[in-house]
C-alpha cells in the first residue's frame, strides 16, 4: 500500500466517524426536541454537584468539535457549574485541548503539504492571499481571528488543513481566547439556568463581558495596524 492511499484512507476513517458522532448527536437532539440551550441545561443537570462533574465536562468539551456543539455555549456552561474561577480554569484547559483536536482534523483531512501551490501562488483572490497570509504570519493572524471571535471551530479546521504550525495555532489560541473565555464564563457565573434566556443575570457580568469583548476588538485594531506598517 502506497502513502497516497494510506493517506486517504485515514481521512475517510477519520471523516466517517467525523460523520457517525455528528449524525447520533443530531438524532438525540431532534428526537427529544431539545434546542442547545436545552441539551446544554439538561446536562447541567445531570453532573450539577457531583465529584466527577468537571471530567465530564472536559470529556463533553473535547468532543465538543466533532459534533459542532457551540463553544461559547458551553464556555457559558462552565461558569454557571464552577463559577468563575474554576470554570476559568477548566475552560482554559478544556478549550485549548479540543482546538487542538480539530487542528488535528483538519490536519488529517486536508490537502497534503505542497499540494496546488503553484496554483495557489498566481491566484490573487481574497482566499489565497488570506491563506498565505495564514501561512506566513500564522501566530498573529490567528490571534486576531481569536479576539475578534470569528467562529471558533471554522478557525480550528481551517488551521490544520492549511497545515500552519501546531505551535503558533496553539499558542495564539490560548492567548487569544482569553478575553472570551473570561467574558462567557462570568456570563455563566452569573446564570442559573442556560434555557432561561438572560432572566435573573447579574447586570455587571454583562457590562464585564461587554467591556472585555470591547478590548479584545481594540487589540486586534492595533495589531492589525502594526501589521500593516511593518
Amino acid at each position: 500500500m502506497n502513502s497516497t492511499t494510506r493517506t486517504w484512507i485515514q481521512r475517510g476513517a477519520v471523516a466517517l466517524i467525523w460523520l457517525i458522532a455528528f449524525l447520533i448527536w443530531r438524532n438525540y437532539q431532534t428526537s427529544n426536541d431539545l434546542s442547545t440551550t436545552e441539551a446544554g441545561q439538561r446536562f447541567i443537570d445531570a453532573i450539577d454537584a457531583a465529584w466527577w462533574g468537571i471530567l465530564a465536562y472536559l470529556g463533553v468539551y473535547l468532543v465538543r468539535p466533532i459534533v459542532l456543539f457551540p463553544a461559547s455555549i458551553l464556555t457559558i456552561m462552565g461558569g454557571v457549574l464552577f463559577g468563575p474561577v474554576v470554570g476559568i480554569i477548566a475552560v482554559v484547559i478544556a478549550a485549548n485541548t479540543s482546538a487542538m483536536i480539530a487542528f488535528g482534523i483538519g490536519r488529517l483531512l486536508g490537502k497534503a503539504p505542497g499540494a496546488d501551490d503553484e496554483a495557489a501562488d498566481g491566484d490573487e483572490s481574497f482566499v489565497a492571499r488570506w491563506s498565505t497570509k495564514l501561512r506566513e504570519n500564522s501566530f498573529e493572524t490567528v490571534f486576531i481571528m481569536r479576539l475578534i471571535f470569528l467562529p471558533y471551530d471554522l478557525v480550528n479546521y481551517v488551521c490544520g488543513a492549511l497545515r500552519i504550525k501546531w505551535t503558533s495555532f496553539l499558542l495564539a489560541t490560548a492567548l487569544g481566547s482569553v478575553p472570551g473565555t473570561i467574558s462567557f464564563v462570568l456570563l455563566g457565573a452569573s446564570l442559573e439556568r442556560i434555557d432561561m434566556g438572560l432572566d435573573g443575570i447579574n447586570p455587571l457580568a454583562i457590562v464585564a463581558s461587554v467591556v472585555i469583548f470591547v478590548v479584545s476588538i481594540v487589540i486586534s485594531r492595533v495589531i492589525k495596524k502594526r501589521q500593516a506598517v511593518t
